[in-house]
């Protein structure tokens, strides 16, 4: 799986700063040497952040197409470019980088999921929200509560997780949303699979409010992304 970015310039909202007087054609070539120069923009940005020129698919007219000059009025050019699984290989690699080690359980304890479900970073599947989190009972103790306790580890003094959030979020913050949460490892359907209308539901519901009150119970810290 990729994740993808994309780019999308509108031809009727462009030609707004065009010189009406010109042709159709000359105006269609400057919305696509503009268009152009946004790809170079953001390839730029990419090979800044992951060291490479990534993928790219373009579309003219709702078509696969880099003809830019076909662009029709009222239609648009997107160009739409894959960012591979770099960023959840970094991020793990963080989290591992990061842990304190006593055992060397903790730093192999990093899983990750997508939409609750365990998945392989290296093969994600489409999901809505991926996350990185330990399900060891003391990973609470190491991270610690922002705001309320400190992290309880003389070899993280900032954490783990937050502290890998903030990095990464810095680093790959152009392209997903990227931050330091809760979830729990077992029933993180409860808290995230439901909006907040029917979590409201949930909770008038007996057997619901003690699944929902073990899901409280079982939080651990986590890095959350969102493409």
């Amino acid at each position: 799986m990729r994740v993808s970015t994309r780019i999308v310039l509108i031809r009727q909202q462009a030609s707004l700063m065009l010189d009406q007087t010109l042709s159709a054609a000359t105006q269609a070539k400057t919305v696509a040497d503009y268009h152009r120069e946004r790809i170079a923009e953001a390839e730029a940005v990419n090979r800044q952040i992951g060291g490479r020129t990534p993928d790219r698919e373009d579309y003219v007219n709702g078509s696969r197409s880099q003809n830019f000059e076909a662009i029709q009025p009222g239609n648009s050019i997107i160009s739409r470019f894959e960012l591979v699984t770099d960023l959840f290989a970094w991020i793990r690699d963080q989290l591992r980088d990061h842990s304190p080690v006593l055992t060397g359980a903790y730093r192999e304890s990093h899983t990750f999921y997508a939409d609750g479900v365990e998945a392989d970073p290296a093969n994600p599947p489409e999901a809505d929200e991926y996350a990185f989190l330990s399900g060891l009972p003391y990973s609470r103790k190491i991270e610690g509560i922002p705001g309320v306790r400190k992290p309880q580890s003389k070899q993280a003094h900032d954490g783990v997780y937050q502290a890998v959030a903030t990095l990464a979020a810095r680093r790959f913050g152009n392209s997903a949303s990227i931050f330091f949460a809760f979830r729990s490892p077992l029933l993180s359907y409860v808290a995230g699979g439901a909006n907040r209308a029917e979590r409201a539901a949930l909770r008038n519901q007996p057997a619901r409010r003690s699944v929902m009150a073990l899901e409280r119970q079982t939080r651990v810290p986590a890095v959350i992304i969102r493409t």
